[in-house]
């Protein structure tokens, strides 16, 4: 076998190369030599496996950490935006709530724009079941496809669902629009919340809370709207686990009071 000295040993010390063993690049360095060119330095600086595969393995690693965090980023969003599409019909039912009873209407023998106020188990006219509370409010929507005041009349009853699957019942709020009419009512349901276990109405008076109101009741001493409303719901928990949510709590002040002397 031969061996030669390079070019490259007289500038960085000897470095001798198997002509043999490679024999491409001894024909190139010849052909160099030829032409009085040296060296390209693609040649000169050129990677070597080892730093290849520490370059492959670092930017691995960068990849693995970036889709960690990118995974982690996209749970954290669907769980926040599961937990906002739960809470948004609760949040709407309790402005709707609140808005219905702060608007109510104060109740008065033989007057106009008047009605009466009702909570704990009530029987109203054109709804089967009982319901929670029925109340004249002035919330009514005004539009030229229907001729009739903003004055309406409203209940909150609790139904079970159209899947029964699901747990708790639906909170159902009805609307009686034409309140003179002579036929049968027209009675809309709107449906605003699901999974709820109980809901309750209670009345304050100015000294005691009192779960059952009635202004039509012409025994009771209590013929005025009440000064606050509380209402109590209560989640109905999971069907696997014995977890019970935390009730929800609104309190509503009666702005309006009717006279009570004569």
């Amino acid at each position: 076998m031969k061996i030669k000295r390079t070019n490259q040993g007289k500038k960085f010390g000897l470095r001798w190369q198997s002509e043999a063993a490679t024999p491409l690049f001894a024909r190139f360095r010849h052909v160099q030599k030829r032409r009085g060119a040296s060296l390209p330095a693609a040649l000169q600086s050129a990677f070597t496996i080892i730093e290849m595969i520490l370059a492959i393995g670092v930017a691995a690693i960068v990849l693995v950490a970036i889709n960690a965090v990118f995974f982690s980023a996209l749970h954290l969003r669907e769980v926040t935006q599961a937990a906002v599409d739960e809470a948004t019909p609760v949040n709407q039912a309790l402005t709707i709530l609140h808005r219905d009873l702060q608007c109510a209407v104060p109740p008065s023998p033989n007057g106009v724009l008047t009605g009466d106020f009702k909570a704990g188990t009530v029987t109203s006219i054109g709804i089967s079941l009982p319901v929670a509370t029925e109340i004249f409010t002035t919330t009514g929507a005004l539009n030229e496809n229907q001729p009739w005041g903003d004055i309406q009349r409203v209940t909150y009853e609790l139904k079970d669902p159209a899947d029964h699957t699901k747990p708790g019942k639906d909170l159902i709020r009805t609307v009686t629009r034409n309140l003179l009419s002579t036929a049968a009512l027209d009675i809309e349901d709107q449906w605003l919340m699901s999974g709820i276990e109980s809901i309750k109405f209670s009345c304050f008076d100015g000294a005691q809370w009192f779960d059952a109101w009635d202004t039509t009741d012409t025994t009771s001493v209590n013929t005025n709207l009440p000064v606050a409303v509380r209402v109590l719901i209560q989640m109905a928990g999971n069907n696997n686990g014995n977890t019970r949510p935390q009730p929800i709590e609104l309190l509503v002040p009666m702005d309006s009071q009717s006279r009570t002397n004569t």
